[in-house]
């Protein structure tokens, strides 16, 4: 779990008790007029003081509140010791000192505007944590609750920037007036021109690094949401919708960041019920074609299973592997059933016929793998090609092609035979030999992967033929858990 990390804040203390007696003593001539020890003790002890306190407020007043709320608690807190710190050592000069409320009033600006600065970028970086926390725990912000955009953050930022600058500039001038008056002719004035000089470039050397490390604070911060947004919108649009933006913030971005979760659920249930719809319509297309043959039962079912099986056997061998991945494997599984769809096409006199095939039968029996392939094709020009379209149609047209070149309707041999039909070819065989047929009793598995093994190389992919081998048992199961009366046992 990610834990704060004080070093950020031990930094600007110890900064601010660098700098603040520096600034002191070219700000105020009261205060210039003491020992460095009477200038640098009061400001360590103040720090130091201040350091204390703000590890107790830590734990209480911002690690106890809600996420939503710890930034904003931070820079207030954070401002509110600064401010505090710089009204204690005003009230200490003037009672240990006697210096006037003028002298006070120089010590707030600068202590103030260091404060500011400090809890800007600590702010941020509980920001950060934040963000982080909420990766770890996969919680969210409510950005609507303490909505606070960034715009104003930003300008407020750059106003109050511009407020301290000027207002210690003003101080400085003020101070150096004063002083010129003083000294008179006693000093030239190209020593005095080089002495206001360095008053000046002591403050931009102060003020510049504060606000360039708080507009980097903020650099970094924008940075982590943009790289979270865009890294989930480049998966959405390369179709992985398991990822979501962190809502780490109660500005614009942690509202754009909700609703571009809201979105990603809202396409997963769109994408969820289109699948579901295009499930049904496969399942209810092919049983459809099945019914028309009533000797196959459950066929499908099994069929699509087997497939699935063997594709996930398959998947490390080295020739397969570049091909089945696993929404491959899942396309497979979804597109099976649909292999046998173009009987739909077979008039009910060859379809249903009771006995055995003439060859005229038999060659008119064959155009089915065509018929299906065909109709899928006409789907795949009227919605355009997709991958699920195109297995449907690899498998329809090849299922029925073998390995030595003698299936149909192509003719085709070996790897011309796309993965999905040698897959769906020794499935299918498998079925329809543990099947009964109104020309053939059912054969028990035994005898249905003897008749397999002794097509490996000449009706079947030897490499499948080995997976079926390797998960006989398996095949077993699913025969068993969607088996029918035209099965045969598989025990």
């Amino acid at each position: 779990m990610t834990k704060y990390n004080p070093m950020r804040a031990i930094i600007h203390y110890l900064l601010a008790g660098i700098i603040v007696p520096i600034y002191g003593i070219q700000v105020c001539p009261f205060i210039d007029s003491l020992t460095p020890i009477q200038v640098i003790i009061p400001v360590l002890v103040a720090m130091v003081l201040q350091y204390a306190v703000r590890q107790r407020l830590v734990k209480t007043i911002i690690e106890g509140a809600a996420l939503e709320n710890q930034t904003s608690r931070s820079f207030k807190m954070e401002l509110a010791l600064f401010v505090t710190s710089a009204l204690g050592l005003a009230i200490y000069n003037t009672v240990a000192h006697g210096f006037p409320p003028t002298s006070g009033l120089k010590v707030f600006v600068g202590i103030f505007g260091l404060g500011f600065f400090a809890a800007i970028d600590l702010s941020l970086e509980r920001e950060r944590l934040v963000g982080k926390l909420i990766e770890e725990t996969g919680a969210d912000l409510s950005p609507e609750k303490v909505y606070f955009p960034l715009s104003q953050r930003v300008m407020l930022f750059a106003a109050t920037s511009v407020v301290v600058l000027i207002t210690i500039f003003m101080l400085l001038v003020i101070k150096d007036l004063d002083w010129i008056v003083e000294v008179g002719q006693t000093i030239p004035l190209e020593e005095a021109k080089i002495s206001i000089i360095k008053e000046f470039l002591f403050v931009l050397a102060v003020i510049l690094p504060h606000t360039l490390n708080a507009i980097s604070s903020y650099s970094t911060n924008l940075k982590l949401f943009f790289g979270h947004e865009t890294g989930v919108l480049t998966s959405i649009a390369n179709g992985k919708l398991n990822v979501r933006v962190p809502v780490s913030t109660t500005d614009e971005f942690g509202i754009m960041a909700k609703h571009t979760n809201t979105m990603i659920v809202q396409l997963k249930n769109y994408i969820n019920e289109i699948s579901l719809t295009r499930d049904v319509t496969i399942l209810s297309l092919a049983s459809l074609a099945e019914a028309r043959d009533n000797e196959t039962g459950q066929h499908i079912l099994r069929t699509q299973r087997y497939v699935r099986a063997l594709a996930i056997h398959l998947q490390p061998h080295p020739a397969f592997c570049d091909e089945l991945d696993d929404e491959t494997i899942d396309l497979l599984y979804k597109s099976a059933p649909l292999h046998d769809i173009g009987k739909v096409g077979i008039p009910d006199n060859i379809l249903l016929k009771p006995g055995k095939h003439t060859i005229e039968e038999f060659e008119l029996m064959k155009t089915h793998a065509q018929i299906g392939s065909d109709a899928l094709k006409v789907a795949e020009d009227k919605m355009g090609s997709n991958s699920f379209l195109r297995l449907a149609r690899e498998i329809a047209i090849t299922h029925h092609e073998k390995w030595d070149g003698s299936g149909y309707p192509g003719g085709l041999r070996e790897n011309e035979i796309p993965i999905s039909g040698r897959l769906m070819a020794v499935a299918d065989v498998y079925d329809a030999l543990i099947s009964a047929r109104v020309y053939k009793p059912a054969f028990p598995h035994e005898k249905a992967m003897e008749i397999i093994r002794e097509g490996a190389g000449v009706h079947f992919d030897p490499d499948v033929v080995a997976a079926l081998d390797n998960i006989e048992n398996e095949f077993m199961a699913i025969a068993r858990e969607f088996g029918d009366q035209h099965t045969a046992g598989t025990s």
